[in-house]
This record gives structure tokens, C-alpha cells and sequence, in this order.
């Protein structure tokens, strides 16, 4: 069986689609050409085009890409499949920076320090993974070394800012019995605010850990801690579900080290989120591409 590339195509009126490279084609009735994120230019009118399936769901279509010697039967039941195992799961996985918060937290605390374009590049590269995830980390912090009393002060000043229907759909989840997690390569320190906010007890927290000295300077971070490096969400999830048994979860963010949670004995499906940003070598692994929560939300009903 292929896998599922799904994502909620701007329109209910389309029929089928193509994808090619980093673009999508959709054919529509009314032939109408609709705009995607500018990450993948334009959605383009396609004739005669009835390989793929799609699927109605919140207000888009999700196009199930079906692979080589597949019809479109089959595709639409790969698209069955993906909403039946986020409907199902027992678990669910959320990166926080750019995805349960519309911002890239270091990068806030590199620029409250002086520091942000230089952090903001190296955060870049470690989010479409051009570089292990451990050098980029190791890399920004140094461009600014955060003390406790900065990190402090920071916190005080600048609350979270949760990414739109967040709330409702972590709330939704918790009440059909999932458990929530939060795993992300950002730091402790700043994820216990989001993570108290959306009542998600700290056990279901996996992050980094910035560490200090006896005067409160800055000392590094904890290498120890899986997200610390490239392949760690992976070994984050795998040890969530060995130690619970879950036997379905579903991992949600935007960026590659998400992404590598999708993998055997790892998380069973891989939903991108692009809200915040969208990045093409991640879409295009995803099981399901969304741009607002909505369609995950609604998708529960």
C-alpha cells in the first residue's frame, strides 16, 4: 500500500488532482484556478485528469495520491484510512513552536536578546533539515547565551501566542479521552507556560533543557534529552508508545524532526500543519496537510 499524500486543496468544487514535484494540480468543474501558499506557487487547471481521489473534509478537499499501478479507488481508501486513524488515536503528539504556537520560541528569546536575525537563519535550516538538529541548537544559543534572570524577564513579558483553534481542538481531544502530548525541540522553561495553559500535565512533556550556573549563567543544554538532536522526536514517540501502549498516535508540527516521527514503531501518521509556515520537503512526506486546525476539529465531529 502507498503512502498517503493528503492536503486540503483551497475549494469544494474540485474534482481530481496531480500532484508534480512541489506543486498540485486540481481539475475543477468550473475550471477556476486557486491560489495555494506561496511555498507552491498556484494550483493549476488539469484536463482530464482522474487518477487521484479526493475527499470532502472541512470546507477543502483532501487529495489522497494514489501511487504507481493504483486507481482511484483505491487512493480514496488510503484517504478513508488517514481520517479513520486520527479519528482512532489514543495519542496525540504536538510540536509547539510554529504549530500549537505561531512562533519559533528560541528565535523570540534570540531577538528579546539582541540576536534574532542570526538565530532566525540558523532555525531555518534546522526546521527544513539542511543541518542535524543538535548543531543548529548548539549554534543559536550561542549566538546569545540567555541567562536566568534574561529568560525570566522574558517570560514575564512575553506570554504564549497559541496558534488559532489550538485550544479547541486540544480541549476536544481531552475530552474524547486522547492523551496530549507535547513534544519539541524547544526548552522546558518556555514550554511549561503552554503546556499549564492547555492542561497538559508536565509528564507529557518532552523538550530541551537549558542549563545554568551557580550565578545564573548560561551553561548550554541537556545533550541527554532525545529532542536535543535529529532523530529524537522519533525516539520520543517510540518511547511514549512503548511505555504506554498505545497503539495508535498521531504526531502534528511542521518541521522535519516531525517528521521523522513517522517511521516503524513511531508515530502512525504524520499531520503537517502550514498555518504558520509550510515547508515543501515536509508537506510532501505528510500523510495529511492542513493549514487550520478547523479541519482537524471539525473532522472529530
Amino acid at each position: 500500500m502507498a503512502t498517503l499524500r493528503s492536503r486540503l486543496v483551497p475549494s469544494s468544487s474540485c474534482s481530481f488532482a496531480r500532484r508534480t514535484g512541489e506543486a498540485v494540480s486540481v481539475r475543477s468543474p468550473q475550471g477556476v484556478k486557486f491560489q495555494s501558499l506561496s511555498s507552491f506557487g498556484s494550483w493549476k487547471v488539469v484536463a482530464g485528469e482522474t487518477r487521484l481521489a479526493l475527499r470532502e473534509a472541512g470546507g477543502g478537499v483532501m487529495v489522497a495520491h494514489a501511487g504507481s499501478g493504483e486507481n482511484a479507488t483505491s487512493s480514496g481508501s488510503l484517504a478513508a484510512e488517514v481520517v479513520a486513524t486520527w479519528q482512532n488515536a489514543q495519542a496525540v503528539c504536538f510540536d509547539v513552536d510554529s504549530t500549537v504556537c505561531e512562533d519559533e520560541g528560541i528565535d523570540e528569546l534570540a531577538a528579546f536578546c539582541g540576536a534574532g536575525d542570526a538565530v532566525a537563519a540558523w532555525t531555518a535550516r534546522a526546521m527544513g533539515g539542511s543541518v542535524p538538529f543538535e548543531d543548529a541548537l548548539a549554534a543559536r544559543l550561542a549566538l546569545f547565551r540567555p541567562s536566568v534572570k534574561t529568560l525570566a524577564k522574558f517570560l514575564d513579558t512575553r506570554p504564549p501566542r497559541f496558534s488559532k483553534g489550538i485550544r479547541e481542538l486540544v480541549s476536544k481531544l481531552q475530552s474524547r479521552g486522547t492523551d496530549v502530548y507535547l513534544v519539541s525541540g524547544g526548552f522546558r522553561q518556555m514550554i511549561a507556560p503552554v503546556a499549564a495553559q492547555l492542561h497538559i500535565p508536565s509528564d507529557n512533556v518532552f523538550a530541551n533543557t537549558l542549563l545554568f550556573g551557580d550565578d545564573g549563567e548560561f551553561t548550554g543544554f541537556d545533550a541527554t534529552e532525545p529532542t536535543s538532536r535529529s532523530g529524537g522526536k522519533a525516539q520520543a514517540i517510540e518511547q511514549i508508545k512503548k511505555e504506554h501502549g498505545y497503539q495508535t498516535l498521531v504526531m502534528i508540527g511542521d518541521g522535519a524532526t516531525d517528521l521523522e516521527a513517522r517511521r516503524p514503531g513511531g508515530a502512525d501518521l504524520f499531520i503537517c500543519y502550514g498555518g504558520v509556515v509550510a515547508r515543501p520537503s515536509v508537506v510532501a512526506g505528510a500523510d495529511w496537510f492542513v493549514t487550520s486546525f478547523k479541519d482537524l476539529i471539525e473532522s472529530l465531529d
